[in-house]
């Protein structure tokens, strides 16, 4: 099934797509009004809502709706850095040192935005597009093996990890180049596990205005889904309607020669096979001030006569 949010009546709904329009749950599962109670609720009755649908028909059309990010308010929105061979090398070439290990960061789940919703740049002065295979987790996940890792998996969906390079590299974690306001567009829907069948083999593409910049599968991950739930389970529980970005394949405009940084009136538009597409415009930015960046000056030798004096008066 392909799970979809959206705009009815001017309040958030969720339905299931057929043809060209979508069925309301609510109208079949009355309990059910959100995407994460759906996500938690368990392989019965998403079994019981594809029975349903077989014999309901579309009240609302689908091109008549607006579609918002497939997952509501999720706990946990995660990303993976260098999970594919070719970024890995694309990198290297920039002279980036690749992880020893899986290498998570933070996304502000605040940053989440519909599946055409336009992209505000922000501050930014480099922002990038990063086409990514997006996993919304199902039933709690914790101390999972990567055997059973498939179970705890609710769909999948496309991502555009946008990214403000400029501000990733202010800190380790990542989290602030990766989380700028509407720099989180996923959808169009979720694709329920069934209709996927394998996911480490599925075609992914990026275009901007047209352009093919970034084309590859998912069989050229670095660390699979299963490993990457089993690596992440083990460190905290990851819950129903948690979302993960699971790498984005060599083609991104930062490290092309000379650099390609997305500009506005750029539209981008990210494809997986399966799955569907998004498409988002860059438009002009509504930051209202862009903040003179000033490196931290810590006076290390201050500092270090500071805590000497101290102990000293100790003794």
């Amino acid at each position: 099934m392909k799970l979809a949010r959206f705009e009815s009546n001017g309040q958030p709904a969720i339905g299931v797509v057929s043809g060209d329009g979508i069925i309301k749950i609510s109208d079949l599962l009355p309990e059910y009004t959100e995407m994460r109670q759906l996500a938690a609720a368990g392989p019965e009755v998403l079994a019981k809502l594809e029975e349903l649908v077989t014999t309901a028909k579309p009240s609302i059309r689908l091109d008549g709706v607006k579609l918002l990010a497939p997952m509501e308010r999720p706990r946990n929105f995660l990303g993976l850095g260098m999970n594919y061979r070719g970024h890995a090398i694309e990198v290297l070439r920039h002279g980036i040192k690749l992880p020893a290990h899986q290498s998570w960061f933070n996304k502000a789940t605040s940053c989440l935005s519909g599946p055409y919703d336009d992209i505000d740049p922000g501050v930014t002065q480099q922002l990038d597009y990063q086409v990514e295979l997006g996993v919304a987790i199902g039933q709690t996940a914790r101390y999972v093996p990567r055997e059973d890792a498939p179970k705890h998996v609710f769909g999948y969906f496309v991502a555009d990890g946008v990214t403000a390079r400029d501000w990733q590299l202010h800190a380790t974690t990542y989290t602030l180049g990766k989380s700028f306001a509407t720099h989180g567009p996923i959808g169009p829907w979720i694709v329920t596990p069934d209709e996927i069948g394998d996911p480490h083999n599925l075609e992914l593409r990026c275009y901007v205005n047209g352009d093919l910049r970034q084309r590859s599968n998912t069989k050229e991950m670095v660390s699979n889904i299963w490993s990457q739930i089993e690596y992440l389970s083990t460190a905290f529980a990851l819950e129903p309607g948690d979302l993960l970005l699971t790498g984005t394949p060599e083609g991104v405009g930062h490290a092309m020669i000379p650099q390609q940084h997305l500009k506005v009136g750029d539209v981008v538009r990210c494809e997986i096979e399966k799955i569907g597409f998004i498409e988002n415009k860059v438009v002009p930015s509504k930051a209202k001030r862009f903040p003179k960046l000033v490196p931290l000056n810590y006076n290390l030798e201050e500092v270090a006569d500071s805590s000497a004096r101290r102990t000293d008066n100790l003794t």
